[in-house]
């Protein structure tokens, strides 16, 4: 395991629900005034949702939006290119999904699948994804330049707590639409996806559009997590910028 995923706490959690739904709450309370405060600055937020299989990004996407304004929020969820998508430059179809300046999106999967799973299930030479770290740093340093803040998320869980995920996943009729053969084979590859992960944080970590590892073997303490770190990545970006950030006690 790489120093990246080796600092992880995969034992930080929430215990008490009444504690969850608390803090839960308060950040969502929290990012909604930020996303008045961003449609009234013409400012953007990009948010790239990474993590394994089953480690729980949909659920930390559904309760980071859960109150938001819909009319300024937009899920991409990111799967393999169509066909015609493959006539183009692999970041042409995620420039076509950039938001709006105000607005909020929110890419479930993202431009790193190139140094991820193209990378190794071969559906990107070597020269390509190795090319590829230069080429998303540039794609998101100019959108950092610009009126965008970008914030991405990795959601990291032992691959003991992903077998149970997916064997839950399997007996409930309500989610094993979620768990599909590819996952399986994933799996196998635990220790490719691993080094790539690494090397993806090793260089595509920046100030201007930074990689936050969030432990999510507790459910509860990921969503609250990601939640509570966007807020923080916004207030950041726009005292940088030198804009006045809400009275929250006049939305909690």
């Amino acid at each position: 395991m790489g120093k990246y995923f080796t600092s992880v706490d995969l034992t930080k959690k929430i215990d008490h629900k009444k504690e969850y739904k608390q803090q839960l709450k308060l950040y969502q309370q929290r990012l909604l005034s930020l996303q008045q405060l961003l449609f009234k600055e013409k400012i953007a937020l990009i948010l790239v949702m990474e993590g394994w299989d089953a480690a729980g990004k949909g659920g930390a996407i559904k309760r980071f939006t859960e109150k938001l304004d819909p009319r300024g929020l937009y899920v991409h969820p990111i799967a393999a290119p169509a066909p015609h998508e493959l006539r183009y430059h692999y970041l042409q179809r995620f420039w076509r999904k950039i938001p709006q300046y105000g607005q909020i999106a929110v890419f479930d999967r993202s431009w790193y699948g190139r140094v991820l799973v193209e990378r190794i299930e071969g559906f990107a030479t070597q020269t390509e994804w190795k090319r590829a770290y230069k080429e998303i740093n540039q794609f998101e340093q100019e959108l950092t330049d610009d009126r965008y803040i970008v914030s991405k998320f990795w959601i990291h869980i032992s691959k003991e707590e992903q077998a149970n995920r997916f064997a839950e996943r399997q007996q409930n009729p309500l989610k094993r639409w979620k768990i599909t053969d590819e996952d399986w084979r994933n799996r196998e590859k635990w220790d490719e996806y691993e080094k790539a992960a690494e090397d993806m944080f090793e260089k595509t970590h920046v100030e201007s559009a930074p990689w936050h590892i969030i432990p999510g073997n507790d459910k509860k303490y990921a969503r609250v997590a990601v939640t509570k770190q966007i807020v923080e990545d916004i207030e950041k970006s726009l005292t940088a910028r030198g804009i006045k950030l809400p009275d929250y006690s006049l939305f909690e």
